[in-house]
């Protein structure tokens, strides 16, 4: 059994790599061809990123997979010979706590290199090294304290339930639920700034958007994002009338008020469609499925490894295989995203009234100028990557004319869609 694991992980990280290379190759190909919606440096200087972010994404996976071969082999039982407490609840807690934080703490050279690297020389990053300090441990203690109440939830279930792993998916089920509803206040209170929007005018266009789709929030707030990055983006974040509109600084900036209308009209098209809702539903099925294979797995697989059967041991397999499945199921979900996004896309030209097409197809291709997003991708990378459609496809289905790529205008040439 464990060679099987250890087969159905090797093969994963085969594919995963595979579909990086295949990638790289495309885009190194393309980005030397005519423009597609950027100007010719830009199209290039965006080629240049996605295939620097794959490479780093390759190494990424390598390290990834030798840490899945010593923690199977070795770091499993590493751990469990390394703490001794009276207390089992507290022994569950130390070793599970353990492994997460030292799979971060690998992860740091990754996360720097991304961010004061790749991202510095690509004109994105626009933290300091003290602020991203000050975040990363932020997120270390935030890890540390909930990571740990929900590790000690799961051993209670584990220790006091027969079927463990169907009470366990329930709770983790319902935790995600719960950080989704608490995401928007978690963040303002820890990494963002949120002030309400001072622009009267935009906020009653915004609240006037949201009542024609029912949407009801706590208010529409500017985050002060470009402290940190460059890119352009917006959320809705919350549940119920916890709800609340974000849009970053450097969104406001870039777009003009019809535009940020029409992106902000797309979001209410998920709102309207129920695909927050369809979203948690397919997280649900995973986290189902997950649960029910590694819930279910023979004894004979702990004694090849020669550990004992502990509930801190069901765990840390349990996260070690997830990307694994996480990876399998990605393809499904991506569809569904895909024909998602599509919906919203129209729902959103359609809020916009006669030129509500244009401003949102004007919209995206700021999106892919300024986020420096190459615009075209191998069809395999699209299959297991893409939870949004190619920014191409969502252009012709706005009626934008492709004909020539080469530094399109959009003026004109899009209609709503009806």
């Amino acid at each position: 059994m464990l060679m099987t694991i250890v087969g159905v992980y090797s093969f994963y990280v085969l594919i995963s790599i595979y579909t990086s290379v295949m990638q790289i190759g495309y885009i190194n190909v393309a980005k030397r061809k005519s423009a597609v919606l950027l100007t010719q440096s830009d199209f290039l200087k965006a080629g240049n990123y996605s295939v620097a972010k794959e490479k780093l994404s390759i190494i990424n996976s390598f390290v990834d997979y030798l840490l899945f071969i010593v923690w199977i082999d070795l770091g499993i039982k590493l751990l469990q010979s390394k703490f001794y407490f009276l207390d089992d609840v507290l022994a569950n807690i130390t070793i599970v706590m353990s492994f997460i934080v030292i799979n971060s703490i690998i992860s740091l050279p990754f996360s720097y290199y991304e961010k004061f690297v790749l991202d510095e020389k690509f004109g994105f990053n626009k933290s300091t090294l003290g602020q991203w300090i000050k975040d990363t441990l932020i997120s270390f203690v935030m890890t540390i304290v909930l990571g740990s109440l929900v590790v000690w939830g799961i051993y209670e279930i584990i220790t006091n339930f027969t079927l463990w792993w169907l009470w366990s998916f329930v709770f983790i089920f319902a935790v995600v639920i719960l950080i989704n509803m608490l995401y928007p206040a978690f963040r303002a209170m820890f990494f963002d700034k949120l002030t309400p929007l001072q622009d009267e005018e935009l906020d009653s266009e915004i609240k006037t958007l949201m009542d024609k789709t029912g949407f009801v929030s706590s208010g529409v707030f500017v985050s002060d994002a470009s402290k940190r990055d460059a890119r352009l983006n917006a959320y809705f974040g919350g549940f119920g009338k916890a709800k609340r509109v974000v849009l970053f600084d450097t969104l406001i900036e870039k777009l003009s008020t019809k535009e940020l209308l029409a992106v902000l009209g797309h979001e209410l098209g998920h709102f309207a469609h129920g695909d927050i809702y369809k979203n948690i539903a397919l997280m649900g099925g995973m986290l189902f499925a997950m649960f029910a294979i590694f819930g279910n797995l023979p004894d004979s697989l702990y004694l090849e490894m020669g550990i004992s059967q502990e509930p801190y041991v069901m765990m840390i397999l349990l996260m070690l295989l997830m990307p694994v499945l996480g990876f399998v199921m990605m393809p499904i979900m991506g569809i569904v995203s895909r024909g998602n996004e599509y919906a919203a896309d129209k729902m959103g030209s359609e809020l916009g009234g006669a030129a509500g097409g244009i401003e949102l197809a004007n919209a995206l291709k700021k999106l892919v100028t300024e986020n420096k997003s190459f615009p075209l991708s191998h069809p395999l990378y699209i299959f297991f990557h893409y939870t949004h459609p190619p920014v191409l496809e969502r252009l012709k289905e706005l009626g934008v004319d492709l004909g020539d790529t080469d530094n399109i205008s959009l003026e004109g040439k899009c209609e709503a869609v009806l």
